[in-house]
């Protein structure tokens, strides 16, 4: 696993052990405890705990950077409708793979459903202009979740 992926996991449990909507950190002390730099914290926190993802992120400056996260959706019919809510016009083939990756965490879809929604979203699939490909992508990626 990537250090990536390790801070993502850790910060996910960190909800179970909580059993909370909402959790804590310390940008720094989160990146001692990692033996990372702060914008490592930054980055996964951006990339893997957005709004599109059911989470919020209210950040506090000043203080070894205060980082409040909540979750946002309850039930699975919340949870969906709230990753559909937030992906915006344009839906990037690397975002695909974050949101399908979460999905398949919290059993919202299945193996089978990810694979549907992975192969319909490919970029080998969508052989368009770049300007078209990602609101094609988006599209087709709403649609099934409201279809699953």
């Amino acid at each position: 696993m990537r250090v990536s992926d390790i801070i993502e996991a850790f910060i996910k449990d960190m909800f179970e052990e909580e059993n909370s909507d909402y959790i804590e950190i310390q940008r720094n002390e989160l990146a001692d405890y990692f033996n990372c730099v702060p914008s490592q914290i930054n980055y996964v926190i951006s990339t893997r705990f957005k709004p599109s993802q059911g989470y919020y992120v209210e950040s506090k400056r000043g203080g070894g950077g205060n980082i409040k996260i909540r979750k946002v959706a309850t039930t699975h019919e919340e949870y969906i409708m709230h990753i559909i809510n937030n992906i915006g016009e344009n839906l990037l083939n690397s975002d695909v793979d974050i949101l399908i990756s979460d999905l398949l965490s919290y059993s919202m879809i299945n193996e089978k459903e990810a694979k549907l929604l992975k192969v319909a979203t490919n970029d080998k699939v969508l052989k368009l202009p770049n300007d078209v490909k990602d609101k094609v992508r988006a599209r087709i990626f709403k649609n099934m979740l409201l279809n699953i």
